[in-house]
């Protein structure tokens, strides 16, 4: 018998709250995320804005030394995986660690760290670069520092599979706690790419949007008049746990996670299929797999990037596997409030889809204005919905051509 799989602790980082309680209300009232970077001067890029992570104190959750040894991604995993533990009432660990395992992914891992080394090499030779250069970088080590601060010592590693890493990461947690190799998992994404390498390189593929007159109304999915994503940056990671220890040890339960699917377009390392059939593929493998009926899911989180293929692509899709109840289905996007954390999108829209299963309520897509005929369902604009809602898929898709989807399902 397959065992059950449920949310327990729920934890989030990104540029509309540093706490989950901040995230959820910024989803709520629509709050916009985005604004001229102040991490690097922006002057020599294309595009000037970013969903930054503002006034984040690394001390809440490390000790300063410490934090000083660790890139800003792992910082973030930190931080929203201490809210995501004491959540779940295990702020000091679990009674049985070699029953509980980490799974953390990023997109780029510790590219803050990798460009600053770097640029010491170059400015003062080889002999100057930190020996803590590499567990800096390496993008398992989230994973890691997670790992050792809740003395977890089940499966640890991480999922690298570009902006779907983290929906990948919770996905092979809850096939972990199916097959029992483990009880309980710390699981989700975690990215910091808000650097000037990263932000030329993505510019020059002319993947983002260059509305840097109104950072505020740049990211705008679904929009007609969309140019390119946002970057934006955080971490989202959930504890996951199976069903009867959670009841056991009287857990608030949030939702089940139900369903887990998984694909590979197979057709260009950055383009989508343009007929979406990778992504519906992987929506029809997650609702096969949570035993759900088409008509038993009301919204939709979708990947919604805001460039100008995949929101016309990812509508194609949900028609294609929908069928005419996709118009009766809510399609939202909350990359439009934080841009588009990479990595870590996975693990943060995980935590908004759990939260609008919870409470009843659905996300907007904020910055929509103008209808675009080819994407043409219900991306419930500009404000928050109240709903009935008993199932969520969350999409992520990634270059390459990964596509994930996560089904939740309400705990009754």
């Amino acid at each position: 018998m397959q065992r059950n799989v449920v949310v327990t602790g729920l934890g989030a980082v990104t540029p509309i709250g540093n706490t989950t309680a901040e995230f959820w209300e910024g989803l709520k009232t629509g709050r916009n995320g985005i604004a001229t970077v102040t991490r690097f001067d922006p002057s020599r890029v294309s595009t000037r804005m970013a969903g930054e992570v503002k006034g984040f104190d690394s001390s809440l959750y490390m000790e300063p030394k410490e934090a000083r040894r660790t890139d800003l991604f792992a910082q973030y995993a930190m931080g929203a995986a201490q809210q995501a533990m004491e959540d779940a009432g295990l702020a000091d660990g679990i009674d049985d660690p070699e029953r509980g395992g980490v799974l953390i992914g990023t997109g780029i891992g510790g590219i803050t760290a990798f460009e600053a080394q770097h640029r010491t090499m170059l400015e003062k030779g080889p002999g100057r670069v930190s020996p803590f250069f590499i567990p800096m970088m390496i993008a398992n080590m989230a994973a890691g520092h997670l790992s050792i601060r809740w003395n977890l010592k089940g499966p640890n590693y991480a999922t690298v599979s570009a902006c779907a890493s983290g929906a990948h990461a919770i996905g092979e947690s809850v096939q972990a706690i199916r097959s029992g190799q483990a009880d309980l998992m710390l699981s989700g994404g975690a990215e910091a790419t808000i650097t000037e390498l990263c932000f030329a390189g993505f510019c020059s593929m002319k993947a983002t949007s260059t509305r840097n007159d109104e950072p505020e109304r740049a990211s705008r999915p679904f929009d007609r008049e969309r140019d390119g994503f946002v970057m934006g940056e955080g971490a989202g990671v959930v504890v996951l746990e199976e069903e009867e220890r959670a009841k056991k040890r009287g857990a608030r339960i949030y939702a089940r996670v139900i369903g887990y699917g998984l694909t590979s377009d197979a057709y260009h390392i950055t383009a989508p299929d343009p007929e979406g059939g990778g992504a519906a593929r992987a929506m029809e493998a997650a609702l096969r797999d949570a035993g759900l009926a088409k008509d038993e899911v009301q919204y939709i989180n979708a990947h919604g990037t805001s460039t100008p293929l995949n929101d016309k692509m990812e509508t194609a899709a949900v028609k294609r596997v929908f069928g005419e109840y996709a118009r009766s289905l809510a399609l939202s996007s909350t990359k439009s409030m934080t841009g588009h954390l990479l990595g870590a999108a996975g693990g943060v829209e995980f935590v908004a889809s759990v939260l609008a299963l919870y409470h009843g309520i659905i996300p907007p897509t904020i910055n929509y204005e103008v209808p675009d005929p080819e994407c043409d369902l219900d991306c419930v604009p500009n404000k928050a919905r109240e709903a009935t809602i008993r199932a969520v898929l969350t999409n992520s898709l990634g270059f390459g051509g990964h596509n994930v989807t996560l089904a939740v399902g309400r705990f009754d």
